[in-house]
């Protein structure tokens, strides 16, 4: 027993074994159908002789039905036209006979689409099996009874209801086998096709039932009605398909069929309203293919779009009847769970739905492994209407992308997409526009000479009734909102302006600027740098540009590709936060920066913490190795200034020399500095009036 079940489990040979068995009683079937037919004690009773040119015609539209099927979802399925007709030949003539036809229109058409001989070998035997057994049924219900068929009893009642009948078994029959074909060989629920496609193909199917009696009528009255019925059952058929056509397409996503956006929205009103109803809870997996966008651009979107139908496949499969698989957008999915008893049951379907991307994913001409992040939220405890509770899914799902931990369970706390949170992005964008934002300006002071080799242009936001604004808070804002390229631009042209002012009194010193790594993969960043340096009318060294390791790591080689241009343009280039990323020494002696600046949370510890004092003398050791100056950001006593010295660090920052000034303010302590006689080696160049505090500054502009 454990080693059937253990066959049954692998669906590769389920699948075999399925299309074997229908293969071989649609054999037998057909085998059985040519015995019982060379009997004339069996079937010539319950012929009416008609003439063998209308019996051809009967087979003829059976091939022209079956390769034109009603409401069919792009041609590949749905109601045959020759139904009609292939139950109009059990009436007519004999149940072998439409066994014979069927599977003559079925083979035919089968060769026209150019299906494989597997395909081509189900699809005849499992039509041979579906119109035998309806066959075998109408001759237990009529035939048998019946002394003599006549014309004047062909279409009585009985007959009719018995036709009827019989055309509705074909058609489960039919439908049940093709089903369960999917199931085994996709791994596609049968519950799941049924939800799918039960009501459409019933439709479909039941009008051409009932077309049948009719089909009947005219073949045995007068046999030439068959050709004008054919032009209005074409019309019916194209107008049907046509508009079935669009009812589907807008529901459904085209490259992978399931259901879109808008069916999702409402079946998740439905769910939730039910919920309400019955004081139930509805759960919404909101799934995120990562690194998707380096298929795309490595192997193409064909194979992207070839990716996403495979990757939806699985996920049906993987989700089947509990819930509602969805395509969200590009290549996120959203899994609908309209009946969940507590979040634990969500939790756990979005780790099988995890499991399911343990197992590569074969292409035709790749095997791709790919992982996903999975965002969990919950009704009624996340969100009280649907629209809601996506946004909270989708919050959650950056959540574990960030953490990297696969599945993040919506928290109301780590949620930083609140109204205060959108009011604060209206303002900020209101503030670049109406220039609100001010760059104060730190100086960075050598430690050889105690000279001022530059400033740091660091942004301020005094909010008309928020006060000061921390800029971690804003600009992490504006890279999350696609508002970083914005400031950024507003950013360096205010240093540009500042710039050309001091240069043009004498005072040259450069100014450095924080870059992110969105606006170094812009493909306009360098002409813009380019064209803010000839506005402004400053050399490229008045203006340097800080990068973080996360550039390095993020597509390198455009990345490099951008920072050369900027090197051959004259722009000096720093790395900043040096130490706290994950750039290898490769990607550091590959990219033209000049500096790199060690981050102030291993010097603030300098003077007492020896590992990070080890740290420290590694790290200027290396960047001299490669011709680089360090700097050191953070420097806020004496002791500090002096073990940097001693360690033989280039140039130090931090509020021992100077807090970041506003313009003038910074220009008047630059004019005193250039005035004021250089301290004696070991010493810091200036000292603050006031004691010093710490200094709140970010990363990035």
């Amino acid at each position: 027993m454990a080693r059937w079940r253990a066959f049954w489990a692998e669906p590769t040979l389920r699948a075999r074994a399925y299309l074997t068995a229908v293969i071989c009683a649609g054999l037998f079937a057909l085998v059985g159908a040519a015995v019982t037919k060379l009997d004339d004690v069996t079937v010539q009773h319950s012929r009416l002789h008609i003439p063998p040119s209308v019996m051809w015609l009967l087979v003829a539209l059976v091939v022209l039905g079956e390769a034109r099927p009603v409401l069919s979802r792009r041609g590949t399925d749905g109601a045959s036209l020759g139904l009609a007709f292939a139950i109009a030949i059990y009436a007519v003539d004999c149940w072998q006979d439409a066994v014979f036809a069927q599977a003559l229109a079925m083979l035919m058409s089968e060769v026209g689409r150019r299906h494989g001989w597997t395909r081509l070998s189900f699809n005849v035997a499992q039509q041979s099996v579906s119109y035998a057994l309806g066959g075998l049924l109408f001759y237990a219900l009529t035939d048998r009874y019946d002394a003599v068929v006549r014309i004047s009893n062909v279409l009585g009642p009985a007959r009719v209801v018995a036709l009827i009948g019989t055309a509705g078994v074909v058609v489960v029959v039919n439908h049940v086998l093709v089903w369960l074909c999917v199931t085994a060989v996709r791994g596609v629920p049968f519950g799941l096709q049924v939800h799918r496609d039960g009501w459409r193909q019933t439709r479909a199917s039941a009008a051409m039932v009932c077309l049948a009696p009719l089909v009947v009528g005219a073949t045995i009255y007068h046999a030439w009605l068959l050709l004008c019925l054919l032009p209005a059952v074409y019309v019916v058929h194209g107008s049907s398909t046509e508009r079935w056509e669009r009812e589907w397409e807008s529901k459904h996503d085209l490259l992978t069929g399931l259901p879109n956006s808008r069916q999702l929205r409402a079946e998740g009103d439905r769910a939730l309203e039910e919920a309400a109803r019955t004081r139930g809870n509805v759960a919404v997996l909101l799934l995120d293919l990562d690194r998707f966008k380096d298929v795309n651009d490595t192997l193409g979107h064909l194979t992207g779009d070839q990716l996403l139908r495979v990757v939806a496949s699985r996920l049906s499969a993987c989700v089947g009847s509990q819930g509602t698989l969805a395509r969200w957008s590009g290549d996120e999915f959203v899994v609908l769970l309209p009946r969940v008893r507590s979040g634990q049951d969500a939790l756990a379907a979005a780790h099988r739905i995890a499991e399911c991307f343990t197992i590569p994913f074969q292409l035709e001409a790749y095997t791709l492994d790919l992982e996903c992040s999975i965002g969990v939220a919950e009704y009624p405890r996340d969100a009280e209407d649907f629209e809601e509770l996506l946004q909270r899914a989708d919050v959650a799902m950056y959540q574990a992308k960030r953490s990297r931990a696969g599945i993040a369970r919506y928290e109301a706390e780590r949620d930083q997409n609140t109204p205060d949170r959108l009011a604060l992005l209206g303002d900020l964008r209101r503030a670049l526009a109406a220039g609100e934002i001010q760059l104060h300006y730190q100086p960075k002071v050598s430690f050889a000479a105690g000279q001022v080799v530059g400033f740091e242009g660091l942004v301020r936001w005094n909010h008309a009734t928020r006060g000061f604004v921390n800029p971690e808070e804003f600009v992490q804002l504006a890279e999350q909102t696609g508002l970083m390229s914005t400031l950024t631009s507003y950013v360096v042209e205010r240093a540009l302006a500042q710039a050309a002012v001091w240069w043009r009194s004498g005072l040259s010193v450069p100014i450095a600027v924080n870059v992110s790594m969105r606006d170094i993969h812009a493909p306009n960043f360098v002409n813009s740098i380019q064209e803010g340096l000839a506005k402004h009318g400053v050399p490229p060294e008045a203006l340097q540009l800080e990068i973080t390791e996360r550039v390095l790591l993020q597509d390198p080689q455009r990345a490099k590709a951008t920072l050369e241009r900027l090197d051959a343009l004259g722009v000096n280039l720093s790395l900043d936060d040096f130490g706290t990323g994950y750039s290898s020494l490769v990607l550091l002696r590959s990219v033209p920066v000049r500096e790199i600046k060690i981050d102030k949370s291993f010097v603030a510890r300098l003077a007492h913490d020896a590992e990070d004092a080890a740290i420290v003398r590694s790290t200027v050791d290396l960047a001299h190795s490669l011709g680089l100056k360090v700097v050191a950001e953070g420097v806020e006593d004496e002791i500090t200034w002096q073990r940097l010295a001693e360690l033989g660090c280039d140039v130090a920052q931090g509020w021992l020399l100077a807090k970041a000034l506003p313009a003038h303010e910074a220009t008047a302590w630059l004019n005193r500095r250039a005035l004021s006689v250089p301290p004696a080696p070991g010493r810091p160049a200036a000292l603050p009036a006031a004691k010093p505090r710490p200094q709140v500054r970010t990363t990035r502009p």
